[in-house]
Order: structure tokens, then C-alpha cells, then sequence
């Protein structure tokens, strides 16, 4: 399905799969492309954030779950309070991986090194790069972007999927 994702500022992106098909202004896009399937933004597209601690902060941080609020709040903690088997380490990451994708985070500099984290990681569409540098948005790269309303995340793609919109 051909989407175009068209911010208030700038060029929207014509998304074919988990790439990039085209890059212009939203009405050339939407002339060229008019059964396009079309999601407006505020805002501004960016190659959107690396994060070059971020699978470490996977690794050894705990993401509370939001039942566990009332006992051990909502920001990570690092270190745990307690030991984490592979079932709270891959339910903490995946939390984590949620709190990234809402920053505009994209990418992680360098692999994960537990199997849950790094699953975790591959199944949420996170690109693992091995310097804090992305590439611009290109034609035919990799349909991934952010969308940023000022200093605000107000939308993440990975893979051409939409992983997070802000409420």
C-alpha cells in the first residue's frame, strides 16, 4: 500500500513497503500518487534520532510496568532494585523500546548483547548502526523517519509501519 506522509513543513515522504519511493511536495506526491492512502502531520520530517546508548540502557535499566507505578514510579531504574530473569528484562525492553520509539528514536548504536533485549530490539523495527550518524531520507532508503512538532515526537515509522503517533 502506497501511504504519503505529509507534514505541515517541509516534503512528505511516499511510502512503498518498508521503503522509500518518493520525496517532494505534498502536492506533486499526491497528483502523482492520488490512490495513495495520505497522513498529515504537524510539523517537520527528520531521519529521526539515534540513541547511542540506547541498547545499553535496554540492558541494564528496568522499564517499570505501569501496574508497578505505585511502587516503583514510572521513570527507569537504573540499576533495578532487584534481579532481572529473561521474562522482566524482555518485558522492561520492550517498555523501553516504546519510551524510544516516542522520542523520534529510530536507531541504537551497537548490538544488544541479551538474546531478549536484542529481540526485542529486531522485533520493534529499530535499526542497530554502528555510529550515531543516520543518512538523510532518501529515495529508495530505508522508510524510516520521525515526525517532530517542534522539539515534540508526534509520530515514528520503521519499516514504512507507523510504530508510534502521539495522542
Amino acid at each position: 500500500m502506497l501511504t504519503i506522509h505529509a507534514p505541515s513543513r517541509g516534503d512528505a515522504v511516499l511510502v512503498e513497503g518498508d521503503r522509500l519511493a518518493a520525496i517532494g511536495p505534498y502536492e506533486s506526491l499526491a497528483a502523482a500518487y492520488p490512490a495513495a492512502r495520505v497522513r498529515r502531520w504537524p510539523g517537520r520530517l527528520s531521519p529521526g534520532l539515534v540513541d547511542p546508548g540506547g541498547a545499553e540502557l535496554l540492558e541494564r535499566a528496568y522499564h517499570p510496568d505501569p501496574r508497578e507505578a505505585d511502587t516503583l514510579g514510572t521513570e527507569p531504574l537504573d540499576p533495578p532494585p532487584f534481579a532481572l530473569d529473561d521474562m522482566r528484562r524482555g518485558g522492561s525492553a520492550r517498555r523501553g523500546v516504546q519510551r524510544m520509539l516516542a522520542r523520534g528514536v529510530v536507531a541504537v548504536v551497537g548490538s544488544p548483547r541479551s538474546r531478549v533485549v536484542g529481540e526485542a530490539v529486531r522485533r520493534s523495527g529499530l535499526a542497530v548502526v554502528p555510529s550515531p550518524v543516520l543518512p538523510p531520507l532518501a529515495v529508495g532508503g530505508p522508510a524510516r523517519f520521525a515526525v517532530f512538532d517542534g522539539e515534540v515526537c508526534v509520530a515514528t515509522v520503521l519499516a514504512g509501519r507507523l510504530v508510534y503517533r502521539a495522542k
